[in-house]
């Protein structure tokens, strides 16, 4: 690396190029003024969808069999309307369940299922009398079908509720409705203690309606902004550059989402955040450069050297940035990998803007220099030549320092054998949400006194007709027997329970049949009720009856319960088809969104950490490319791999968990701290070659020092606001965030500069007369 360019020294191609960006200003700028309408009209075309279960990848073979599960038997999604009471057999109480009941049940795309529907069909209908509600009380009471499903507890009964909801917009509309049905009774649950929502769409519904106020994170990054732009440059006419600049990249990002018919996600706020923040760095670092302009200097001239003179280093670090992202893309979740490539583009449309608008409108709007407005205080400069003399002094506290934090953050997530467990992937959606609200409240509370609201779904297939056999029947029984068994299991559901209801309504008990005559005629109830039997066909295939499925309803939420679930279930179709070896011609297959969901936020570990391995290795390969110097080479990701060592440490001490959101903080905080060292070992190389370790420390610290500064603050502040997030993952990744960038920071002005001194094995220069 040569020593710092010299104004003569700036010719060639590309000061050719800025030299006509800065002539032409007008012409660029009207460019980018025809661009910016079709721009925005495809931004305003992006959708957004945060339910869960856009995590999931359509190519994923289990995804395509739960749609295939489907189109067999529907679409349905399982929610639960919980009514407490002290006393749930009330006259009084069954009249507002009931009236609650029909309520629902007359929402257009819902069916509804309870012990109370189930007694009307009995008893040709039911009214609110003492007489009834007794009647009622005997009928649940002599069964434990009823009690099995988490349709009646102790103290409750419960409505279940399936929808036929296909996608997020249907699913919030139907529940609106639901919602509407209900309101009465939600506002004055009067005699009941009170009316509760359960499950997985009512959840779904909360995290799609919750960040779709991310809007305001970019009012309070652009509020921060302003105040900062201000507080550094003390310009009107910078600021209005900066803004406009920023537009553009932000409409430009989105619009390209919108070519690609990309859809917004839970994590997509990250996308334009990621690009506004890199881009306002990336002109924090090209405006601070061309400010400090000799007063012997043509301002135009001087433009043309700054933004030479800053373009290998902001293009290297916007490199690394968009590296650092679109490694994302081996990702197998939807939304991550959408991300990536997403930002990946973005950051290229950046950097092309940020060196053509921004040159121009420097141009254009005339933003002073310090030559012309001299900063009002030089707490930087003071800083700046304390810094190298400082740093050696306290060299090896500093490093062994930072080593010894970044070991303890790397313990903190891959754990020590015997003493303390690595940390884990929270997969359980229901996490995601703010534990201050009633659905969060109700669901942890509540759940205990349900079999569990987790829906997984057991998929038998076999040849025409099977499903009616009397041996397969009894075998589907047995195997429902083992798996409430399970203590993972809370209920199964499947057309054994729809035809002991049946049984048990019409007084025969409701005990499967023993007598193989009885068994024949249940038989062949099966085969006439398939087709007109509603409840009957979401368990039996109706036209050739070869298909069948049994629900099984767990508390399990992580994908490790799940696995073991699934296990369990196949343990227990084994050991059914063991003693009914008629069930040896079913294909079995275990389907079900919640294990999907759950399997492909697990999925993040291993893809993620091949994506920051990946991200290490090209933003290596770069620094081969832009530093000859190999101390630099090595030294420059070390900042960045401090800070989310350190950033891990504090996610364990302070109880926080990976998630969808922070486990992506690795290869973010990576991707974008990168730019601080780019620009740092820029200017201290282009310094050393002829200088000492300290003239070249100083050089980069009044050079880049004061951009670095701010541009981590910027980083930081941008992140920070996505603590005013409703979601827990979303608020913990802007806090984690902020702190891995002032953590980068630190070591850039401490760490960094004490190893520079250990490695070069050198020694400040002797004082200067007068000096002490």
């Amino acid at each position: 690396m040569s020593a710092e360019p010299s104004f003569s020294a700036m010719s060639g191609p590309l000061a050719r190029f800025f030299t006509f960006v800065v002539e032409k200003s007008w012409w660029v700028i009207a460019a980018y003024a025809l661009l910016l309408p079709p721009a925005a009209w495809l931004a305003m075309k992006v959708g957004q969808d945060n339910s869960i279960d856009r995590l999931i990848v359509a190519t994923d073979p289990d995804y395509q069999a739960m749609r295939a599960f489907e189109g067999v038997f529907g679409a349905g999604e399982y929610a639960l309307l919980l009514a407490q009471a002290d006393d749930p057999f009330r006259p009084e109480v069954l009249d507002q369940v009931d009236r609650i009941e029909r309520a629902v049940a007359a929402v257009p795309g819902t069916s509804v299922n309870s012990a109370l529907s189930v007694f009307r069909r009995a008893k040709a209908g039911f009214t609110s009398t003492p007489e009834q509600a007794e009647r009622f009380r005997e009928f649940v009471s002599d069964t434990d079908l009823f009690r099995h499903q988490g349709l009646v507890g102790d103290g409750f009964l419960a409505i279940g509720l399936v929808l036929d909801a296909k996608g997020s917009e249907q699913r919030a509309a139907l529940l609106a409705r639901v919602d509407r049905a209900i309101a009465s009774a939600s506002a004055d649950p009067s005699p009941l203690k009170s009316l509760h929502r359960l499950g997985q769409p009512y959840v779904n519904v909360y995290l799609d309606q919750t960040q779709r106020t991310a809007w305001r994170y970019f009012v309070i990054l652009t509020g921060f902004v302003i105040a900062l732009n201000l507080f550094l440059y003390r310009s009107f006419r910078t600021l209005v550059a900066f803004l406009l600049t920023l537009g553009m990249c932000l409409a430009a990002c989105v619009g390209y989402i919108g070519t690609r018919g990309g859809m917004l996600t839970i994590v997509s706020p990250m996308v334009p955040m990621t690009i506004l923040v890199t881009a306002t760095a990336t002109l924090v670092y090209i405006h601070s450069r061309f400010v400090q302009r000799p007063p012997n200097r043509p301002v135009d001239a001087h433009q043309v050297f700054a933004l030479c003179n800053k373009f290998v280093a902001c293009t290297a670090s916007i490199f690394a940035t968009a590296v650092g992202f679109g490694a994302l893309i081996l990702s197998p979740i939807r939304p991550v990998r959408d991300m990536g490539s997403w930002v990946a583009a973005g950051l290229f449309l950046t950097w092309v803007i940020v060196f053509t608008l921004f040159p121009a409108l420097q141009k254009v709007l005339a933003t002073p220099t310090w030559t012309e407005r001299p900063p009002e205080d030089d707490w930087f400069l003071r800083l700046a030549h304390a810094i190298p003399k400082w740093s050696y002094r306290l060299r090896w506290p500093l490093v062994v320092g930072a080593l010894g934090l970044s070991l303890f953050g790397a313990l903190m997530l891959f754990g020590i054998p015997g003493l303390v467990s690595p940390m884990r992937v929270v997969t359980d959606p229901v996490e995601m949400m703010d534990h201050d609200t009633e659905l969060y409240r109700d669901i942890r509370g509540l759940t205990p006194l349900l079999p569990g609201l987790s829906i997984t779904q057991v998929w038998l297939r076999g040849s025409l007709g099977s499903m009616s056999e009397p041996k397969v029947l009894s075998g589907l029984n047995r195997f429902q027997q083992l798996l409430e068994a399970d203590p993972d299991v809370g209920a199964a559901i499947g057309p054994t329970t729809i035809l002991r209801m049946i049984r048990y309504i019409s007084g025969e008990g409701d005990r499967w049949p023993q007598n193989a005559t009885e068994r024949e005629e249940l038989s062949g109830e099966l085969e006439a009720l398939a087709s007109r039997e509603p409840l009957l066909r979401h368990f039996v295939e109706p036209h050739t009856l070869a298909q069948a499925q049994v629900t099984v309803v767990s508390r399990v939420t992580e994908h490790e319960g799940f696995q073991r679930l699934a296990a369990s279930i196949l343990s227990h179709w084994k050991e059914a088809t063991t003693e009914y070896p008629a069930l040896a011609e079913l294909q079995v297959t275990t389907v079900g969104l919640t294990p999907l969901n759950a399997k492909m936020a697990q999925s993040l570990v291993p893809t993620l950490v091949q994506s920051f391995a990946l991200t290490v290795v090209v933003i290596f390969s770069a620094f081969l490319l832009v530093f000859r110097n190999g101390p630099a080479r090595v030294m420059a990701i070390i900042p960045s791999i401090f800070a989310i060592l350190v950033m891990f440490a504090l996610m364990r001490t302070t109880g926080m968990m990976l998630n969808v959101a922070t486990i992506l903080i690795a290869s973010t905080i990576l991707g974008t701290s990168e730019n601080d060292q780019i620009h740092f070992f820029y200017h201290f190389l282009e310094k050393r070659r002829e200088g000492t370790i300290e003239q070249a420390l100083t050089h980069t610290l009044l050079v880049a020092g004061r951009a670095i500064f701010f541009a981590t603050l910027i980083n930081a502040g941008g992140f920070l606001a996505f603590t005013i997030s409703g979601l827990p993952p979303i608020r913990q990744f802007g806090i984690l965030s902020a702190a891995a960038f002032l953590l980068s920071m630190l070591a850039d002005f401490t760490a960094l500069p004490a190893a520079l001194w250990i490695l070069f094995r050198a020694k400040p220069d002797p004082p200067k007369p007068g000096e002490p």
